[in-house]
């Protein structure tokens, strides 16, 4: 039988937790029959402003073929515009549109009451740690640092 140290493994809590989350956030979203992809794009547009379909595809870590069937849709559903690069007319920079601002508006409330619920017990301090915690994580394996003592992988 295979054998792991779950109980141990950081990543296990966080890609269980970050399953749970997706998926929560996934149902809250169908709701309103957004999908979950479609949040993606958006949330990246959000925080990094417009980008090419091939660095969009790199953020969601997905095939660009795989995007340009979801961005196909945003685009009739009026979400975003896709225009030619001017230096480079092969590579089209993905903007939001205005009239994707009342979807958002429903995308954001239903991320901010998962939150919640995923936080609900939790106290500042605690939630701070967390997040101090994931980024020093996110630093290391940025930076191609050297392990520090044991492997909780």
């Amino acid at each position: 039988m295979l054998q792991y140290d779950f109980e141990e493994s950081v990543g296990y809590w966080i890609f269980s937790t970050a399953h749970a989350l997706s998926h929560t956030l996934n149902e809250q979203l169908t709701e309103h029959g957004i999908t979950c992809r479609q949040w993606e794009v958006l949330v990246f547009l959000a925080w990094a402003g417009a980008m090419s379909q091939s660095e969009l595809a790199q953020q969601l870590r997905i095939e660009a073929p795989t995007l340009v069937g979801v961005l196909d849709r945003m685009e009739r559903d009026g979400w975003i515009r896709r225009e030619s690069d001017p230096k480079d007319g092969r590579r089209k920079i993905i903007f939001p549109t205005q009239q994707v601002e009342p979807v958002w508006a429903k995308m954001v409330d239903c991320a901010h009451k998962v939150r919640g619920r995923a936080t609900a017990g939790l106290s500042d301090e605690t939630l701070s740690t967390v997040r101090e915690a994931l980024a020093h994580m996110r630093q290391n394996l940025a930076t191609d640092a050297p392990p520090r003592g044991d492997s909780r992988g």
